[in-house]
């Protein structure tokens, strides 16, 4: 597999169509990203989209305890704000 990055996407190539950036396990998601910018480029997205979703009444649940702060281990420990 190889990491594939245009158009502002950060992904893995998975198939000849088909590009995986992010997994769903039970109620967690699985972010495959490198760097902080990408972490931070993902999570606004996906609050932009959730906005999104909320004005066309779609409804998404997050578990708050786990939603409250998104962190991960990388050169710098930065904390990634949604």
């Amino acid at each position: 597999m190889k990491t594939w990055i245009s158009e502002g996407k950060h992904s893995i190539q998975w198939t000849a169509q088909n590009e995986l950036d992010d997994l769903e396990i039970a109620d967690d998601l699985i972010l495959l990203l490198h760097t902080h910018e990408q972490m931070q480029m993902k999570t606004t997205s996906v609050a932009a989209a959730s906005t999104i979703e909320d004005s066309m009444e779609l409804k998404t649940t997050f578990n708050q305890y786990q939603s409250e702060n998104l962190q991960y281990e990388c050169q710098g420990s930065s904390t990634v704000r949604s």
